[in-house]
């Protein structure tokens, strides 16, 4: 256990973000936490909730009635019935992935992941003793797995693709999404589904793996389209046959969610006000793609998320220097690729759009200058 836990990197983004937090001008493109708040519906129901003092435990799997609304959620989204009971809320996809992967990991089975990709995955699986398996992705695929390209070893117990993408915004469609799921059950592998930046896409939509068949696992949260991070609120949708287990890990490590942030998560399916969270998004997905498309190779089109993953081989071929020089410089913050992977992120970084429009135009005023600089 001790070799694996030595193997945890540290998470740059959060390095770089509490380094521009001690920048007072500093412009914030570096982590990926929506600067939107909830409507106002989800901030009075969280006051009254504590107001009401309905801040005890909740069942380990989270209130029923949330899980009934995620369900109808699901039903109106995407035409798919998803029964309550196998809805099950985490603190965050933080929890979920915790649970998730500690179940698929066992009897030393192995999860396929892309490089590059959120980097807290590998994180996960190091923490509970575990390799994962790496497939590099590039702009080949636009940074998308195939089946073609997926590894069949004997160890391999599970697959994980996220859609949209972090770090590059990417989103599988419908028969890309249906290929990867129908292969991964011919081949006996787990399919995890990360699907935390749905509602966040900006031509057409994401699918969820759901549509194709049930006996998938889904990860999801209120984090992002529903712009509640600080709520630490996520949830999963398991086949049958995982939720008692995962409902007894979490009775033992977590308890439950956030009582008050589950209650005033029963507010935040507001198809208007989430309609305004996804055109502000795309707005600014718009004015930054076209302000840095001439600057830097951008190669891959940033369909949903809220990121733009730009190649700076023209400047530099260290994304760590680039971005420390960039934020002491110029007090632009950004994610260095490497955060994401080893295959070729150290000539990439990431640009998050979680900030107003006067700022990202601040923003791109100074990167400019910092690479004529250059």
């Amino acid at each position: 256990m001790e070799g694996a836990i030595r193997k945890i990197s540290p998470f740059i983004v959060m390095d770089v973000l509490a380094r521009a937090r001690e920048i007072p001008d500093a412009i914030h493109m570096e982590v990926g936490e929506p600067d939107l708040p909830p409507s106002e519906k989800v901030q009075e129901a969280y006051i009254r909730a504590i107001k009401d003092r309905r801040f005890f435990y909740t069942p380990a799997r989270g209130l029923v009635e949330l899980r009934e609304k995620i369900s109808e959620y699901y039903l109106t989204n995407y035409n798919v019935k998803v029964s309550p009971e196998r809805i099950i809320i985490t603190p965050g996809t933080s929890g979920a992935f915790l649970v998730v992967f500690s179940l698929l990991t066992h009897k030393g089975k192995r999860i396929v992941l892309t490089d590059p990709s959120y980097p807290c995955y590998k994180n996960f699986i190091y923490f509970l003793n575990s390799e994962p398996i790496f497939v590099p992705i590039g702009p080949e695929t636009s940074y998308k797995l195939n089946k073609d390209m997926i590894p069949l070893q004997s160890d391999a117990g599970a697959l994980m693709v996220s859609s949209p993408s972090n770090p590059t915004g990417t989103v599988y469609r419908d028969e890309e999404m249906k290929e990867l799921v129908e292969f991964s059950q011919q081949q006996g592998l787990w399919f995890i589904s990360d699907e935390i930046y749905h509602g966040l896409v900006y031509e057409g939509s994401a699918s969820t793996a759901l549509q194709f068949s049930e006996d998938v696992i889904v990860i999801n949260s209120f984090s992002k389209y529903f712009c509640m991070p600080g709520l630490r609120l996520g949830w999963m949708i398991l086949p049958e046959s995982l939720v008692r287990k995962a409902e007894v890990i979490i009775q033992n490590i977590f308890i439950a969610a956030n009582t008050p942030a589950q209650y005033a998560a029963m507010e935040a399916f507001d198809r208007d006000y989430l309609n305004g969270i996804r055109e502000t998004f795309r707005l600014r997905r718009d004015y930054l793609y076209n302000s840095l498309k001439d600057i830097f190779l951008i190669d891959a089109h940033p369909e949903g998320a809220f990121y733009i993953w730009a190649d700076i081989g023209r400047y530099s071929l260290n994304s760590m220097d680039f971005s420390r020089r960039l934020l002491e410089e110029s007090h632009v913050a950004v994610t260095p690729g490497i955060d994401f992977g080893s295959n070729n992120t150290d000539t990439h970084i990431r640009l998050a759009y979680t900030c107003n429009m006067e700022a990202i135009e601040e923003g791109v005023s100074r990167i400019k200058d910092f690479v004529e600089r250059l």
